[in-house]
């Protein structure tokens, strides 16, 4: 089994989300008593926050990359970035290790492509959504990516940050955003994406007026796909 480096923190609330699907992905697939290999760096969330309310997206990939060096050395043999939002320096992080890096964005269009959509909404934090890497990134998948308007984006981004963050679900908050995925459906859009690692805490994939599709379980299930690769055959023997 090789060993997956997760770079977390970002918040605590989804890191404990990609601990547990990761873990539970492995015991499921070979039985047992099995867990996963992952060494983990948890970040002071405040201190990245802070970064990108000052927009030093600079720093915060140095951060970054310090903790990917890190998992390095400490025997990953792969690397996530648990969170979407800090994706916007992906590229940064991915050039201080010769691991490869498993890019959220990816994985999610691949998903996406493989199901058939073609224009899906994206719910994200506002950084996520307006600073264009995810959408730039989409569009090489040939994907259409859109996001809801203003006010929406101004929604979503509160209720990720002073909510879902904390812990907080509400279910007024829910109502909210799913009557912009109403609109979004209205509008043309054929499926969502829950482009915020802690959007999962708020609404279930499987139940939306859309198809959705959960970025962090995506990514999660990429995880445990490399790290199992080319070793089921010798668990099963």
């Amino acid at each position: 089994m090789r060993t997956i480096g997760l770079i977390g923190g970002m918040s605590f609330e989804s890191t404990t989300v990609y601990y547990q699907a990761i873990n539970e992905a492995v015991r499921t697939r070979l039985g047992g008593l099995h867990s996963a290999e992952i060494v983990l760096h948890s970040v002071d969330f405040q201190s990245i926050v802070d970064l990108q309310k000052a927009g030093r997206w600079d720093a915060a990939a140095a951060c970054l990359g310090k903790a990917a060096e890190g998992l390095e050395r400490a025997g990953a043999d792969c690397l996530l970035i648990c969170t979407n939002t800090m994706h916007l320096v992906a590229d940064e992080v991915a050039a201080t290790v010769r691991i490869p890096l498993l890019n959220i964005i990816d994985e999610t269009a691949k998903a996406l492509s493989a199901a058939g959509a073609r224009r899906p909404l994206l719910l994200a934090t506002r950084y996520t959504m307006e600073h264009g890497f995810y959408a730039r990134r989409m569009a090489a998948h040939g994907l259409a990516m859109t996001t809801p308007g203003e006010a929406g984006r101004t929604v979503i981004h509160n209720v990720i940050f002073d909510e879902l963050c904390a812990g907080i679900v509400r279910d007024e908050s829910r109502a909210a955003v799913l009557n912009l995925i109403d609109k979004a459906k209205d509008e043309g859009c054929d499926a969502v994406i829950l482009g915020c690692t802690e959007i999962c805490l708020l609404l279930d994939p499987d139940t939306l007026p859309l198809p959705g599709f959960d970025s962090t379980a995506i990514h999660a299930a990429a995880a445990v796909d490399f790290a199992l690769a080319g070793g089921m055959k010798a668990a099963a023997e």
